[in-house]
């Protein structure tokens, strides 16, 4: 088995973060048999199609992979960089257009949706992602790649174009990708407002619990956290029409590895005076070895670029064979 799987390099990282793609990288990573591989980057060529200030993009780039390895991603089992580091993705990518169909791209819901009204307005790259993304897991060999819902659309287009290449050429370069479907993550929402995502972008630091907030700032974010009056009730069917107290159960039960029917079994009939500080205690004591990895990466920038070019190495050596191959296969090379 060999997964490969990207994330966007964004500052400021928070809890909904950590509970939703970094955890399951986590697992992922640590439930490899012998002989499988994890590769995961950081996706800094996808970053650019939409415009980003140079030195904040470096800096979410070093602050992604720290997070990343503070949650428990392992650089000597898992091959992690930066996508930006590894040419060949780019490579590939302009190979890969000769294969894709402009009517493929044309379904693809994503750039509808991120482009809106100013479809004329976006970037050819924000288009044409589709291919990088169908470029960055072939060009691995990539046998598994997690997906959630809204990206099962660009697996099955890598498919195709996998598909495509290797009839057009008569060869069998690319191997055809299967989904992984993980578990599903915890929607974790706003302590302000259970109707909203937690967002880095909310102007409240209150609404969020970021990954460098100390065990007293999670204290005093969670004691203040919206509620309602009511108590806990039994099940989690009980919970509906109650986002706050849904969300705040929802982010005990992801912490101990709980189902919230479990969570409410423990406390139904208590007020939130009594579940908030359980609440505290557990994701205080959840991040605070967190917390510490990612501090010390963020004081040794030369540690975290080490790590990151090792990664990178490894990368573009695994990479190598398939690139030249699709290269001699199409002509271009001898």
């Amino acid at each position: 088995m060999r997964i490969v799987s990207g994330i966007q390099p964004t500052g400021n990282l928070h809890l909904g973060n950590y509970l939703g793609a970094i955890r399951n990288w986590v697992r992922m990573q640590d439930g490899l048999g012998e002989g499988d591989q994890c590769f995961f980057f950081l996706a800094s060529l996808h970053a650019i199609t939409v415009h980003n200030d140079p030195a904040q993009l470096r800096a979410n780039i070093r602050e992604m992979a720290a997070a990343l390895i503070a949650a428990g991603v392992d650089p000597l089992r898992s091959t992690l960089f930066s996508q930006a580091d590894v040419p060949a993705h780019a490579e590939l990518c302009w190979l890969l257009n000769g294969t894709a169909r402009i009517g493929w791209l044309n379904r693809m819901t994503q750039f509808k949706e991120k482009s809106g009204k100013n479809r004329e307005g976006a970037s050819v790259g924000l288009y044409a992602y589709p291919v990088l993304q169908a470029a960055d897991v072939l060009l691995y060999q990539a046998t598994h790649v997690p997906v959630g819902e809204d990206q099962k659309q660009h697996l099955e287009l890598a498919r195709d174009v996998a598909t495509k290449f290797n009839t057009d050429f008569d060869v069998e370069l690319f191997t055809l990708p299967e989904p992984i479907i993980p578990p599903a993550a915890a929607r974790i929402m706003s302590l302000r407002d259970g109707t909203a995502k937690m967002s880095k972008s909310d102007p409240s630091d209150m609404s969020r619990i970021n990954l460098t907030d100390d065990a007293d700032l999670i204290v005093q974010k969670v004691r203040k956290a919206k509620t309602d009056p009511e108590p806990l009730p039994a099940t989690a069917e009980e919970l509906n029409g109650r986002p706050e107290a849904r969300n705040l159960v929802g982010v005990y039960a992801a912490l101990a590895d709980e189902s919230v029917d479990q969570v409410l079994a423990r406390y139904a009939g208590q007020g939130f005076g009594a579940f908030k500080p359980a609440l505290a205690d557990l994701v205080a004591e959840s991040l605070r070895p967190v917390k510490a990895r990612l501090d010390e990466l963020r004081n040794d920038p030369g540690e975290l670029d080490r790590l990151l070019a090792v990664g990178a190495a490894k990368a573009r050596d695994a990479a190598a064979p398939t690139l030249e191959a699709a290269y001699k296969v199409m002509g271009l090379r001898a």
